[in-house]
């Protein structure tokens, strides 16, 4: 590895580490106190945490309460679920260091992850460095995101130079790519080098703080997918450079099919997955970049759901394997009709009982991005 720009990190402490990590959660918290034992175990570059606990069932609450006493980190506490934006945006506004690097509440840190992205930060002067993301056990083995493109060469040529469209047709098309997905990263090693990339995602992403005067905070209507490929376009039309570094290594726990899910995270995956989010959020990126409505968005409108039926139903019909295929199909289908109608309900509940009071503007652009979120301590408290 290359010698580090910040020479003597070893000397850093948390007072005047470069580095604020901010914690959010994914989809479920089943796996955060594992998930917060291994940043700790693994992560030897001095580092200051944010921890944005979002309404986490009352066992989690107070084990995070401990630990952040025991570690002194700020935990930030809301009590009504935040999409997983919005939770960035509250723990980005107690940040005041060089650095902010967003991880997820269900990640597994390989060792020097965190030397490894702000090495390369360094050295390279990139404004965003993702780590290599693997999926499945055991840990650190199956890529699942070694950064990629979302255009075609030509596209994103004309796209970073600031064109409202490309040059042969009317709207951008979306051809998103990764490589290496679903391999063994022994076998593709030699292949994965530290490069420039058009995208890498938020499970484990180092950013320069800076970038946020000149884009404002994370778009909130983004609240539950490809929210990582809005935030990259967003820092390349700035003129920003993103990195993959393959020698930060970490894997998050909940990629399909994932461990069954404790009872007590159903509200927020219902929610952080549900029919409407995620509608809202693909309409809003097709509106925002001027997209196609290419065969992608078709796919995806048409499999809304999907993730609440691999986690909550194709895990109780397995129960049923004794049924006639017929009768399967039947019962399935029934199944997933009423899944849709309690997603709707809860979706509509919480859509009334929010009074969303946490007003932080993307479009306010520079002033907006350390919004003041402590003037609403009816939604928010914090430890410190």
């Amino acid at each position: 590895m290359r010698r580090l720009l910040i020479t003597n990190y070893e000397l850093l402490t948390m007072s005047n580490s470069p580095v604020t990590i901010v914690v959010v959660p994914r989809e479920r918290y089943q796996f955060a106190r594992e998930s917060l034992e291994s940043l700790y175990e693994n992560t030897a570059f001095p580092f200051n945490l944010v921890y944005v606990d979002n309404n986490s069932p009352t066992q989690l609450q107070q084990y995070l309460s401990v630990q952040a006493e025991l570690k002194d980190f700020k935990l930030i506490r809301s009590n009504r679920y935040l999409s997983p934006n919005e939770a960035r945006n509250v723990g980005l506004s107690f940040v005041d260091t060089k650095y902010v690097v967003f991880v997820d509440n269900d990640v597994i840190f390989a060792p020097n992850w965190l030397t490894a992205l702000v090495d390369c930060s360094e050295t390279t002067d990139a404004t965003v460095v993702g780590s290599l993301v693997c999926q499945y056990q055991p840990f650190h083995e199956i890529v699942h995101c070694a950064g990629g493109e979302y255009f075609s060469a030509k596209a994103s040529i004309e796209f970073a130079a600031g064109k409202p469209q490309p040059s042969d047709r009317s709207r951008w098309l979306l051809e998103e790519k990764t490589p290496y997905q679903n391999q063994r990263i022994d076998a593709v090693c030699d292949r994965l080098k530290r490069a420039t990339t058009g995208f890498v995602e938020f499970h484990s992403m180092l950013v320069r703080t800076e970038i946020f005067k000149e884009i404002g905070i994370l778009d909130e209507k983004f609240c539950c997918t490809k929210e990582y490929l809005d935030f990259c376009m967003s820092v390349t039309r700035a003129g920003g450079t993103i990195y993959l570094e393959p020698n930060s290594v970490v894997t998050f726990r909940t990629h399909p099919p994932a461990p069954t899910m404790n009872w007590s995270d159903l509200p927020y995956f219902m929610l952080r997955w549900s029919d409407a989010w995620e509608l809202g959020n693909l309409r809003h990126f097709q509106q925002k970049w001027n997209l196609e409505e290419s065969k992608y968005f078709q796919r995806r409108y048409k499999k809304l759901g999907t993730r609440r039926r691999e986690a909550l139903i194709d895990p109780l019909m397995a129960k049923f394997s004794f049924l006639g295929k017929q009768q399967q199909k039947w019962f399935k289908k029934r199944l997933i009709k009423l899944e849709k109608r309690l997603n709707r309900y809860l979706t509509n509940r919480y859509a009334k009982a929010s009074d969303r009071p946490l007003d932080l503007d993307s479009s306010q652009g520079k002033k907006s991005w350390q919004a003041n979120v402590r003037a609403v301590p009816n939604q928010l408290t914090t430890n410190n």
